[in-house]
């Protein structure tokens, strides 16, 4: 499958993993549901995938690496992001706020243009429900809106209530929602997710990236049909000025490729005039992680 138009869409791909199994290899990856992507995925295997699909600039999202590489995987994307030589612009780096010694590592990157944020994966076994609204981890996601930088969602989607109160207690701290809320394909708790999210769009602080959910899609499913009911519910609440085009790749190539993810969204999108679609792929990014883009690509 193919995007459906020619020449695409600029593309700011604001959720692109990589990792090489030798200096990071996300400990998770031993998953056995985890064996199609428990390989290197690097920039080189990225590029391969997404030519003809217009990525103009990518912004890295955090592997969930092992506590004691944090620092390393931060420094490391910092130096890529500077260096120029490739589209990775921007980055979201790994942290725990609940850690009485967060802010101290976060304060590292206060004036790192680069780092425009942080990310706790809260869908894990060892976050336990409720870490979110503790005392420190509220007091350190307030400290990271003071110094100008944004907090990422991935949590569970029955604790979305959990991420809606955190959001409310931080309103000077800049949100994004993860994957729809981890939204999913033939979800039994359809109606509870779909109020959820109707609810979390009222909140003026939150953005959602529309990202993560093509690999709850069988590879005998119809995508398309699967997936547009998700898609078009966050677009209709969130509205075309706060949601933001996410790849999550290597992630995604568990069910399908990322060319088949964006040529989902295209069709699911078809509806959309050039300006909205414009600010789906790369606008609304482009002014929430103030990456500048070139005439040529607006």
């Amino acid at each position: 499958m193919q995007p459906i138009n020619a020449v695409h869409t600029p593309i700011i791909d604001t959720h692109l993993h990589l990792w090489d199994m030798k200096q990071f290899r996300p400990p998770w990856l031993n998953e056995p549901a985890e064996i199609k992507i428990r390989k290197p995925c690097t920039l080189r295997e990225y590029q391969n995938e997404t030519k003809g699909l217009n990525v103009v600039h990518a912004v890295y999202m955090e592997i969930d690496i092992n506590v004691e590489k944090q620092v390393e995987e931060s420094d490391w994307i910092s130096a890529l992001c500077h260096s120029g030589k490739t589209k990775v612009v921007k980055a979201v780096v790994s942290g725990r706020p609940a850690d009485p010694t967060f802010r101290a590592y976060a304060r590292r990157f206060r004036n790192d243009a680069a780092i425009t944020g942080f990310r706790q994966v809260l869908q894990v076994p060892d976050a336990k429900p409720g870490l979110c609204l503790t005392q420190t981890f509220v007091d350190n996601v307030r400290y990271l809106g003071s110094i100008g930088k944004t907090f990422d969602f991935c949590i569970r989607p029955g604790e979305l209530q959990d991420a809606m109160k955190l959001a409310r207690l931080c309103p000077d701290t800049r949100f994004v929602l993860d994957h729809c809320g981890n939204a999913s394909a033939r979800n039994v708790n359809q109606q509870t997710w779909e109020t959820d999210i109707r609810e979390f769009a009222n909140i003026p602080n939150v953005v959602c990236k529309i990202s993560g959910i093509i690999k709850t899609v069988k590879p005998e499913w119809d995508t398309e049909h699967e997936l547009f009911h998700i898609v078009r519910h966050v677009y209709h609440c969130f509205g075309p000025d706060r949601v933001m085009f996410g790849g999550d790749w290597p992630v995604c190539n568990k069910t399908k490729s990322l060319q088949d993810w964006v040529a989902t969204l295209d069709r699911i999108l078809v509806d959309k005039s050039p300006a909205q679609l414009a600010k789906f792929y790369a606008g609304n990014a482009s002014r929430f992680y103030g990456i500048p883009m070139s005439e040529d690509a607006v």
